[in-house]
C-alpha cells in the first residue's frame, strides 16, 4: 500500500509540475488524485458445488443459512481523463484495494478467505452537464475487469482442512456519477465521485487438489471518492 501511495503521489507531481501542461478549466486532459472508500457486498448468491464430507461437517456444527461479507477498505486512487469536448470525456482509474473475507448468517464470525488483493481495471463514458459555472456534474458508465491476486484461506476455511483458495477474476459494469469543481482559471479543482460495480466473482476451496467448495458472491462494490484535479 505504501508503493500505491508512492505512485500516485509521483504521477500527480509529474503531470502537475510539468511546464507544456499549462492548466485550464477547459483542457483536453485531467488528473484526479482520489482517497476512496471501497465497500463491497460479498454475499453469497449461490453455493455451485458443496462436497459431502465438508456438508455433513457444517450440518454436525448446526450450520444451515450460509452467507459471507467482505470487509470495507480506503485506499488511493489516480484517475486520468479525456475529453472529446466539454459534454462528453472517458476515464480511466488506477488502485488497488485489499479485502477479506468472513461468514454471515449461521457462519458469521469465521473467516473464510484471507488477503484478496484487487486492481478493479475501469473505464467509463462520461456526460458532463454543462452549468455555466464551476460546478460541473457528470454522469457515466462502463465496462470493468477485476483481477485477484494473493488470496488466502482464513482461519476457519484452514481448520477445516482447507489449504488453497482460488478467486475468479471478474468481468462487470461499473455505473457513476458526481461533480467536478473548479477552483478558478488555473486548471485546478476538487471532485467527488460515487461508482456502483456490478460483480459476481466465484471463489472455490480445496484439500489438497481436491474441490471441496465453490460459491458465486455478490461483490457489487459501492466506491466513493474525493480528492483535488488538475485539468490541461
Amino acid at each position: 500500500m505504501r508503493k500505491m501511495t508512492m505512485f500516485v503521489a509521483l504521477a500527480a507531481a509529474t503531470a502537475l509540475s510539468t511546464p507544456a501542461m499549462a492548466g485550464s478549466p477547459n483542457g483536453k486532459f485531467q488528473v484526479k488524485v482520489l482517497g476512496t472508500a471501497v465497500l463491497p457486498n460479498g454475499e453469497i448468491d449461490k453455493i455451485k458445488h458443496l462436497d459431502a464430507g465438508l456438508g455433513d461437517t457444517l450440518a454436525s456444527m448446526g450450520v444451515s443459512d450460509v452467507d459471507a461479507k467482505a470487509n470495507d477498505n480506503v485506499v488511493p486512487t489516480l484517475a486520468v481523463e479525456y475529453f472529446f469536448n466539454q459534454n462528453f470525456s472517458l476515464e480511466t482509474i488506477c488502485c488497488f484495494t485489499q479485502h477479506h473475507v468472513n461468514g454471515a448468517a449461521d457462519l458469521s464470525g469465521t473467516e473464510l478467505v484471507d488477503h484478496v488483493l484487487i486492481l478493479p481495471a475501469t473505464v467509463t463514458f462520461k456526460a458532463h452537464l454543462p452549468t455555466g459555472t464551476p460546478f460541473k456534474p457528470y454522469i457515466g458508465a462502463g465496462p470493468s475487469i477485476f483481477f485477484v491476486f494473493d488470496e488466502k484461506p482464513g482461519a476457519t476455511a484452514q481448520a477445516l482442512g482447507v489449504d488453497r483458495v482460488k478467486m475468479s477474476n471478474s468481468f462487470g459494469v461499473a455505473l457513476q456519477g458526481g461533480v467536478d469543481i473548479a477552483l478558478g482559471d488555473s486548471g485546478f479543482g476538487v471532485s467527488l465521485d460515487a461508482k456502483k460495480y456490478f460483480m459476481k466473482p466465484t471463489a472455490k476451496f480445496y484439500v489438497e487438489d481436491t474441490k471441496v467448495l465453490e460459491t458465486k458472491h455478490n461483490l457489487d462494490p459501492w466506491v466513493l471518492s474525493a480528492g483535488v484535479t488538475y485539468r490541461f
